[in-house]
């Protein structure tokens, strides 16, 4: 393994880490994957999966992205679903989230900076 680049497979590599694939909380071993910059997720959540309870984060900004499927997100501003390739929602520190797959979806979250909540 290298320290400036590496590949693989989301899938794979997410197994032990509830799906994130990068972020502060990876083992230093597993290379560039390490870091304090940003969080990303890779998530397959099948249809009636979701998260009921708010998820708060007061001093990150957060990116989810739909990668297929149909995920609804809730925010304390409002909700959206995102239904197509490419669909988005970003939000700033201080709105609170929780989600619900409303179909099987895989969708890829990217949070920053990457520190210990």
């Amino acid at each position: 393994m290298t320290t400036r680049w590496q590949h693989g497979n989301a899938n794979d590599d997410t197994q032990d880490n509830r799906g994130w694939l990068l972020g502060h909380f990876i083992d230093p071993a597993e290379g560039i994957r390490s870091t304090q910059d940003v969080e990303v997720k890779w998530a397959n959540h099948p249809a009636g999966d979701k998260r009921a309870e708010w998820t708060a984060d007061d001093q990150r900004t957060t990116l989810l992205l739909m990668v297929q499927g149909e995920f609804r997100l809730d925010l304390t501003e409002g909700s959206v679903t995102l239904a197509r390739q490419g669909d988005y929602v970003l939000w700033g520190p201080g709105i609170d989230h929780s989600w619900e797959a409303l179909a099987d979806s895989v969708v890829i979250t990217v949070r920053w900076p990457s520190f210990p909540s």
